[in-house]
């Protein structure tokens, strides 16, 4: 009788444990999955969802106008590495030794969203450009690499939380990009610098001197031919089928090169634009390139049923570069300002399962909220209390629950320049903090009108402001956050 009762209750308790495992799975099957896309160089005006009339975006114009643009986007800085440091982190670059593009790398004692996400059972995968470290000590490869002095930066994704990658340390043409012609028509407008016609099977080519990288200390030599946004998306859609087979939630970073020079394009994408000049038929024939691998993500998405619990974040890394075909729009200057062409940047949400009335906000949002606002949306709390965060959680814009008032965010980069932004003022400096300028974003998004004379006092106190949080930025630089 009482072996019976005994084997009963055991067998009551492994059921009892059965059942709370399969609710542990099932929990995380119900995750959304979580895709970061971001572009390279694209401008706020490059996109048909801000009002671009000449350049091919249909399928990132639906996500959007599904889910919110975000009119007033930020990139962290007004250049590439930078950004996307910000992206992972929820921190200001500056706080981890990246000022600018090639210089630096993510530290491993930073915490990322792979890593968090990672220890929720989620698959981490990372496709695409990458610009945060370097993967070789000894070979040269693209900007960085093989230099005794660049060993330090050696840090690659497998580092910093993500179970698989496909990757290049920075840019790469946007077609073959492990090629370049002999010979450039410069009549045209063909050049090293800007890009130039896919060269045909039989042309002359020799290497661009890039590589794709899938593991540490092994280049990939297999589909590296064609369109590089196509070479990426072929990566990035076996990584989603193969771990929605095994039900893991996905979080997958997706860093397009795209249209960052050098500007490669297929016959086909080019004669899309026959009234255009070369020159525009590269750029927006890339662009457009781009656009269908997206498309080609939404179908996959769609076909396996994962497609409304798949939360699509969408941005560039910063403004558009300069002497190219890329828009700013209405704003002023471009890549490498601290003016809002600069660091104002196209971006969307798109979440059809928590998305219910598709809209365009105004909010001042930064790259540096993505960490936090994940976070606040799965309820994972960040395991650092006294580590500064400088994103916040933009949650309640994505799921209608109310507004998101914010704190200012510090900019500083590029032969001193400086700024502060809340959400209707910006302080700029351009030399280094000797002068300031202000300008009132909400009635003078043009930056036309320099207010630093009539508001002195406002003037004055975002300066003090800056300089406060600067100095928070050196104190994490050197390393006291860790």
């Amino acid at each position: 009788m009482y072996l019976t009762q005994m084997k009963t209750g055991i067998l009551g308790l492994c059921f009892i444990l059965l059942l709370s495992c399969q609710e542990n799975v099932n929990d995380q099957v119900l995750q959304p999955n979580i895709l970061m896309i971001m572009c390279d160089d694209l401008g706020w005006g490059d996109v048909g969802f801000n009002g671009n009339k000449d350049i091919a975006t249909p399928h990132l114009d639906k996500l959007a106008q599904g889910g919110i643009i975000f009119s007033r986007f930020y990139a962290a800085c007004p250049v590439c590495s930078p950004t996307r440091a910000s992206c992972l982190t929820g921190r200001s670059p500056y706080r981890m030794g990246i000022p600018t593009a090639n210089a630096g790398h993510l530290p491993e004692e930073e915490i990322t969203i792979p890593e968090l996400l990672s220890d929720k059972g989620y698959a981490t995968g990372h496709f695409g450009k990458w610009h945060l470290g370097t993967f070789s000590k000894d070979l040269r490869d693209s900007n960085r690499g093989g230099k005794p002095e660049t060993e330090s930066h050696y840090s690659p994704p497998s580092r910093h939380g993500y179970d698989e990658y496909f990757c290049t340390e920075a840019k790469v043409p946007t077609y073959d990009p492990m090629i370049k012609p002999v010979q450039f028509d410069t009549a045209q407008g063909e050049s090293l610098r800007y890009g130039w016609k896919a060269v045909p099977a039989d042309g002359q080519r020799e290497a661009y001197g890039t590589r794709y990288w899938s593991r540490e200390g092994s280049p990939e030599t297999q589909n590296t031919a064609g369109s590089n946004a196509r070479i990426i998306m072929d990566r990035v859609l076996p990584f989603i089928e193969e771990n929605n087979l095994k039900k893991r939630p996905i979080f997958s970073t997706i860093w397009f090169h795209t249209p960052h020079l050098p500007v490669v394009t297929s016959d086909e994408n080019r004669q899309a634009y026959p009234n255009h000049s070369l020159v525009e038929q590269l750029h927006y024939g890339s662009i457009t390139a781009m656009d269908k691998q997206v498309g080609r993500l939404i179908d996959t998405l769609h076909s396996l049923a994962m497609l409304e619990n798949t939360l699509i974040f969408f941005c560039s890394d910063n403004g558009p570069e300069d002497r190219t075909p890329g828009s700013a729009g209405p704003f002023r200057e471009r890549k490498r300002s601290l003016y809002e062409g600069g660091v104002r940047v196209p971006a969307f949400v798109y979440w059809p399962q928590e998305i219910a009335s598709p809209e365009q906000i105004e909010n001042a949002i930064y790259t540096s909220d993505y960490l936090p606002t994940i976070l606040d949306l799965l309820d994972i709390a960040y395991p650092d209390e006294s580590r500064p965060l400088d994103g916040m959680s933009v949650a309640p814009l994505i799921t209608g629950s109310g507004g998101a008032a914010r704190s200012p965010m510090g900019f500083q980069f590029h032969q001193e320049k400086r700024s502060w932004v809340t959400d209707q003022h910006k302080l700029i400096s351009t030399d280094g903090g000797g002068t300031f300028e202000l300008y009132d974003l909400l009635h003078d998004p043009e930056e036309k009108n320099n207010l630093a004379g009539t508001h002195a006092d406002l003037a004055e106190k975002m300066r003090a402001e800056l300089e406060v949080w600067m100095e928070s930025c050196r104190a994490s630089e050197r390393g006291e956050d860790y």
